[in-house]
């Protein structure tokens, strides 16, 4: 088996530890790439989550990968639900992490833009005493490469609807204590996917891959 770990706007960093807890503890190959346009990178003309999805599912036919479960977190999410509607036979479960990208009336995302990073970390994390000092180097949010994918919105109104085609299985895991987008936004994303489950992660924030790894570890492997 084969793990494509896709990143949110924190960057690449936000993957890089789980990826080596990941690939110890199941002995698979763990992917864990820096999306186009992130991290300095260039965009290679990509404009679009749909492009960047498209993009990924190439690189899976370059690299003749199989049986590749898809695991994103935020950003990444979304992006792990567009490569689900792609349909690659390559691709055999997607996990979506506190996805953004979908609409739900009544949850609305937390629109970050303007916000400090302190105020970025406190929503994020269930315990922002145990996030990295704002002063510190670590990961933070790429808002400008972000918003070069996703628009000034960070959503599409019609990625709700899409994802009722969606046949490969998901797993949608969410931190409870999430202040970018709750709890109830995350069921809703996952009762829009035909037999997709849901798990509510305890203690846990926007990125329980940094947060809570052991949790999020166990909940994924069962």
């Amino acid at each position: 088996m084969t793990y494509l770990l896709l990143h949110g706007g924190g960057g690449a960093p936000t993957m890089t530890a789980f990826a080596d807890l990941l690939a110890e503890r199941t002995h698979s190959q763990v992917l864990a790439p820096t999306h186009p346009g992130f991290g300095g990178t260039p965009k290679d003309g990509l404009t679009s989550v749909a492009d960047l999805a498209q993009h990924y599912v190439a690189l899976l036919d370059q690299l003749e990968l199989t049986n590749v479960t898809v695991l994103g977190n935020s950003f990444g999410g979304w992006l792990a639900a567009e490569i689900a509607l792609l349909a690659s036979p390559r691709v055999s479960s997607v996990v979506i992490v506190n996805g953004i990208g979908v609409e739900v009336d009544g949850h609305p995302m937390t629109d970050i833009s303007g916000f400090s990073l302190a105020e970025i970390r406190a929503l994020s994390w269930h315990d922002p005493a145990l996030a990295p000092p704002t002063t510190a180097t670590g990961p933070s949010p790429d808002v400008q490469a972000l918003i070069s994918y996703t628009g000034p919105s960070m959503s599409d109104p019609t990625l709700l609807e899409r994802l009722g085609d969606v046949r490969v299985p998901v797993h949608v895991l969410w931190g409870e204590s999430d202040g970018i987008v709750d709890s109830g936004y995350g069921k809703a994303y996952a009762a829009a996917i035909p037999s997709a489950t849901f798990t509510l992660l305890p203690r846990t924030g926007h990125l329980p891959q940094v947060e809570t790894p052991e949790v999020l570890l166990t909940a994924l492997l069962g």
